[in-house]
């Protein structure tokens, strides 16, 4: 499976939709509110046009699962689906403390094999595909990562607006095993394990696939591991796309807290 294509792609399209984010975050901006009351700004539907338009184009052959468009039911007949957040941490935007990224993913027959995140405040880029590798892009870097080897004082990231008394409670029981707690926004958290930059991630609330698709791949491609809390495997492109059973990241199996 050659995913060359597809992954510039991805990356293209990540960075031009985090250039679109960026002019409407340089300025005020109004916000509107879902149905499920998940908050919207101009730079979410201008991302999502963006990055869906470009797939169409590129790939007019695969489905596309996207936060911001009508959910297409044909998808599930499609072996190939990207999975697309086109501003993952609205609150974060509206807050203004710059962690929020743009999520491309894609996935073939339910397993995800491609991720693109793109921060574009830092205008950092973490990108991965199966049988390439999981690299990140930086201001003339681009350099392969991997996960830390770290079995003691594990550094574990949390989501700055999902805490959660279930989340608190494991710090709690673990904290021999803890040295650092940091607080973060979007799927950067996934990013820092598959960098090096943490060992663990716990998420007890509610996402859904694109929150976790293209994390989920540069997590894994890194040599992470990604699993639901039963520990089953995560799958895409569900007719449900809510993760219900909530998720764990972490660099090395014996770090999993319990």
């Amino acid at each position: 499976m050659d995913l060359s294509k597809e992954l510039r792609v991805a990356k293209e399209l990540s960075i031009r939709a985090g250039s679109a984010i960026l002019k409407v975050y340089a300025d005020t901006f109004d916000i509107e509110y879902k149905e499920d009351e998940s908050p919207i700004t101009l730079a979410d539907k201008n991302s999502n046009k963006i990055i869906v338009e470009g797939l169409k184009r590129k790939f007019p052959e695969y489905a596309i699962l996207s936060e911001e468009s009508e959910d297409d039911k044909a998808r599930l007949n499609n072996d190939w689906c990207w999975i697309v957040d086109p501003l993952d941490g609205t609150k974060e935007f509206i807050k203004k403390n710059g962690e929020f990224t743009v999520n491309i993913g894609l996935s073939y027959k339910h397993k995800v094999v491609l991720g693109a995140i793109y921060l574009p405040v830092t205008g950092e880029l973490y990108y991965a595909a199966k049988g390439i590798g999981a690299f990140y892009q930086s201001k003339g870097i681009n350099e392969k990562i991997k996960i830390s080897n770290r079995t003691k004082n594990l550094r574990l990231v949390m989501s700055r607006s999902h805490a959660t008394d279930k989340l608190k409670q494991l710090i709690e029981r673990n904290k021999d095993k803890i040295s650092e707690v940091a607080v973060a926004g979007s799927s950067l958290k996934g990013c820092l394990i598959a960098k090096g930059d943490a060992e663990a991630y716990y998420r007890f609330s509610l996402t859904k696939e694109w929150d976790t698709a293209a994390m989920q791949c540069i997590v894994e491609t890194a040599g992470g591991i990604f699993k639901q809390m039963d520990d089953s495997d995560m799958i895409y492109n569900r007719e449900n796309t809510f993760n219900e059973k909530g998720f764990y990241v972490l660099n090395r199996i014996e770090n999993k807290l319990t």
